[in-house]
């Protein structure tokens, strides 16, 4: 049996999409600190699929790869260890910087209405 799949969303969690979206193959941010070591380090135990509301437009996963590329990592490790799915992977674990872990209770919906994606802005 291979490596457990882990799935990183690239907006917000590998790319820093300080300027917001600005089309599936505008990527001008940097990386948010430590992601390209995280993805490496990350690759030794679990399968990386990188898959994001760009993966599906066109150009979108090339923009990804390239923005990868010229943040440190190998083009031969970015297309052939990191798997760029276009529809949701069945992932054993996703980072998603809007998403909230399920524990089997649904959260109440005033809670939800207040939920804040992490700023870069504020980390840095």
């Amino acid at each position: 049996m291979g490596k457990p799949i882990l799935c990183l969303d690239f907006d917000g969690v590998i790319h820093s999409y300080i300027s917001g979206w600005r089309g599936p193959t505008t990527i001008s941010d940097p990386p948010v600190y430590g992601a390209m070591t995280f993805i490496s380090e990350a690759s030794k135990e679990f399968k990386i699929n990188i898959f994001s509301s760009r993966s599906h437009q066109k150009g979108g996963i090339r923009a990804m790869q390239t923005y990868l590329v010229n943040a440190g990592l190998k083009w031969d490790f970015v297309v052939h260890e990191i798997d760029w799915p276009v529809h949701k992977p069945p992932a054993t674990i996703t980072i998603d910087d809007r998403a909230l872990c399920f524990t089997g209770k649904f959260p109440d919906i005033e809670n939800l209405k207040k939920f804040k994606v992490w700023d870069y802005n504020l980390n840095i």
